[in-house]
């Protein structure tokens, strides 16, 4: 079983969205090609505002699972990096 322990909840808080990065990219923008998906995110910041906020919900899910499982250490390193993603995703959509 999963130790208890706050880095290997930034760890899996960190590998979650980028899965919904890839998840989001293949069921949307699969037909394009990845240069031409930056380019697209390059140019319209909402796009990557609107992946980054998706992806969140993967460490949502993982968030209430840890919880629920009295693995409170590791819930709390996923809760920072939700933050991280959540901070950094409302700073792309104001300041870009």
């Amino acid at each position: 079983m999963v130790k208890d322990k706050y880095i290997v909840g930034i760890l899996i808080g960190l590998l979650l969205p980028f899965l919904g990065f890839v998840g989001f990219y293949k069921l949307r923008f699969g037909f394009i090609s990845v240069s031409e998906f930056i380019a697209t995110i390059i140019k319209a910041k909402s796009v990557l505002s609107a992946m980054i906020s998706v992806s969140l919900i993967l460490n949502g899910a993982a968030l209430m699972f840890f919880f629920n499982k009295e693995k409170d250490n590791i819930a709390k390193g996923i809760f920072f990096t939700t933050l991280v993603y959540a901070i950094t995703s409302l700073a792309i959509k104001w300041f870009l």
